[in-house]
């Protein structure tokens, strides 16, 4: 049971931090689960309310600041609301229609469309779509520093308690 247990929570882990690169992927949710499956395979007495504070904390940061920080590289660079949600779109649909190239494509493209279909001009429009991909890469790199952050807290908590 023990190493079926700790298989549970890497795999957990592994799809966690996949998760901030592929955004269909329940990223930090995968790495809170991981929590719980330690605590029902092994003991919940390692956490205490300051463990569970501080992860709620990361995740619900995690959650707010990827909405925020993919929509802030778009509005940076001149989008619109319709740009924002079209990159959105994009970021979900793309890795579907292009899988090798669509994480990247889609937000793009739908920030260009999304601007186009405001009235802006092609180079506005392209400059917009590049400020989806400055935002895309900038929450993914929070989401990996932080999930990363998650799990070595996760460690800690376990060896020193």
């Amino acid at each position: 049971m023990v190493v079926l247990g700790w298989i549970l929570i890497i795999a957990l882990f592994a799809v966690g931090l996949a998760g901030a690169v592929y955004p269909i992927l329940p990223g930090a949710l995968a790495i809170y689960l991981a929590f719980f499956v330690y605590g029902w395979f092994f003991s919940f007495d390692s956490f205490g309310v300051m463990f569970w504070i501080i992860q709620t904390l990361i995740v619900v940061v995690l959650i707010v600041a990827d909405y925020v920080v993919g929509a802030w590289g778009t509005k940076k660079f001149g989008g619109s609301r319709k740009s924002v949600i079209y990159s959105t779109i994009g970021v979900i649909i793309g890795p579907f229609v292009i899988p090798a190239f669509g994480l990247i494509i889609g937000p793009f493209l739908g920030a260009v469309i999304g601007e186009l279909l405001s009235g802006s001009s092609v180079n506005k429009s392209l400059k917009v779509g590049f400020g989806s991909l400055v935002g895309l890469f900038s929450s993914m790199v929070m989401k990996i520093i932080l999930q990363i952050a998650m799990v070595v807290i996760f460690f800690i908590w376990i060896i020193i308690y």
